[in-house]
């Protein structure tokens, strides 16, 4: 691989590459810790519906269409991104998928409550607003449903049953820490 691309790990359309945006500080999920989540996950996601809020890169989310995904929704706020991943989409014929640029915190307030199998959480890592970004996910997420959330630190325990969130799983790889959610009972 080289830099400036990614390639998707599994799924129909494993080892594609997708190129990424010039943008400074964009943070791909490592291939390592995408393997993992959809190890975590179960490789097939048929029929899932799924929202990647602040998609970058759009690998979390087109690893999850790759992988069945009825419909996938990928938000970004950088134009150059959404215009990268637009040339991805159409290159692997992704009808799944629905790119659109704007602000995550509302792509999930507008969607309907308990409509989504799996909310991919991976906004930069000074976002100021993570326990709002988990309450809102809340919200929209089925009771079977999964959040990813990916920070550069762990999130303790406590501090996610708070939110209404029970820890599955967690994963610390370099500066990445991986998170896999669910409501709590």
């Amino acid at each position: 691989m080289t830099k400036g691309e990614v390639r998707i790990i599994g799924g129909q359309w494993k080892r594609s590459k997708l190129p990424l945006a010039k943008v400074e500080n964009l943070r791909p999920t490592p291939d390592r810790v995408r393997e993992t989540l959809f190890n975590w996950l179960g490789q097939d996601l048929s029929g899932w519906h799924c929202a990647d809020v602040f998609a970058g890169t759009g690998a979390l989310g087109f690893e999850a269409a790759s992988r069945g995904a009825a419909s996938v929704v990928l938000c970004e706020s950088n134009s150059a991104c959404v215009e990268a991943m637009m040339k991805s989409q159409a290159k692997l014929g992704a009808k799944q998928m629905r790119i659109q640029r704007g602000d995550g915190l509302a792509l999930l307030r507008q969607a309907a409550p308990n409509s989504l199998d799996l909310v991919l959480l991976d906004p930069p890592y000074d976002f100021p607003l993570y326990d709002k970004l988990l309450s809102i996910a809340l919200a929209c997420i089925k009771p079977s449903g999964w959040v990813y959330l990916e920070a550069g630190k762990a999130w303790a325990e406590a501090d996610l049953l708070a939110l209404g969130w029970t820890l599955k799983r967690h994963l610390k790889a370099g500066a990445v820490h991986a998170h896999l959610l669910q409501r709590a009972a």
